[in-house]
């Protein structure tokens, strides 16, 4: 007799709910930061590229979609952080105040240290054998 449950874990998701939580926050520390041109700016930018693209080779239990789909949907929110960031960046001094600057950048290390606890528990959990 097969006993199976119908649970899911948030480490199951194979990288596509925590990493567009990074995504969203990086390309919002994007769009918020001051200097476009800059090396810091040059580097996030490579990175943000990584997050957008990478996490689709992550191992998942799930079938994929294409990487066309996929990457349509991730650069939306890449798309929709940046944009978020500006309208930020407008707003710290003027509608929020100036306290709130490095927001985007504290949920950015948050949301990232939790996509790293979810991912090395889906690689090292103990998987029996069939």
């Amino acid at each position: 007799m097969k006993h199976t449950t119908n649970t899911t874990t948030a480490s199951e998701f194979g990288g596509t709910i925590d990493t567009s939580f990074v995504l969203f926050f990086l390309a919002m520390e994007f769009g918020r930061s001051t200097q476009i041109f800059s090396i810091d700016a040059v580097l996030m930018g490579i990175t943000t590229l990584m997050v957008l693209a990478l996490p689709y080779f992550l191992p998942s239990p799930y079938e994929k979609p294409s990487y066309r789909d996929w990457l349509a949907g991730r650069g939306a929110i890449a798309v929709f952080g940046i944009l978020l960031g500006l309208i930020f960046r407008q707003s710290v001094g003027v509608v929020l105040p100036e306290t709130l600057r490095y927001m985007p950048l504290t949920f950015l290390v948050l949301t990232a240290m939790v996509s790293c606890y979810i991912q090395f528990y889906s690689l090292l959990k103990l998987r029996p054998v069939k």
